[in-house]
């Protein structure tokens, strides 16, 4: 698949799952501050993914926490005041290799994590989940 239609793809999931117009929808955008998604919705995006990546010889799973990340706060060593640690960022980058997080290096406050993944975070997620697969 080329990286123009996993956008596309990916697209239409975000369409039907925010209600987001095709326009709107860019590789910039992010999926909280620009198409105003919920951590509800992360849920259904994921459901939408899998489902749009699949074929009948070779399933897409994404296991959790690993497209957005979840249980930030429960480790001290992560989060401190409210930002993220230097530890906190290593394992960021670790786990989520497919956001850009140069722009939240300067302000770490965990609730603007989210703000950080766009459309073109999710088209590289995909982009190399289905290379190694």
């Amino acid at each position: 698949m080329s990286r123009d239609e996993i956008f596309k793809s990916v697209q239409k999931v975000l369409e039907e799952a925010l209600g987001a117009d095709e326009d709107e929808i860019t590789l910039d955008a992010s999926l909280t501050a620009d198409l105003e998604a919920e951590s509800i919705d992360f849920l259904d995006i994921v459901f939408r993914l899998e489902k749009a990546f699949s074929t009948p010889e070779k399933p897409f799973k994404i296991s959790q926490g690993e497209l957005f990340p979840e249980n930030l706060m429960e480790n001290p060593a992560w989060v401190s005041d409210g930002k993220l640690t230097d530890e906190g960022m290593v394992m960021l980058r670790e786990r989520m290799p497919h956001v850009d997080f140069s722009d939240f290096e300067n302000d770490r406050e965990v609730t603007k994590v989210a703000a950080t993944i766009t459309v073109g975070s999710l088209v590289d997620f995909i982009e190399r989940k289905l290379a190694t697969a």
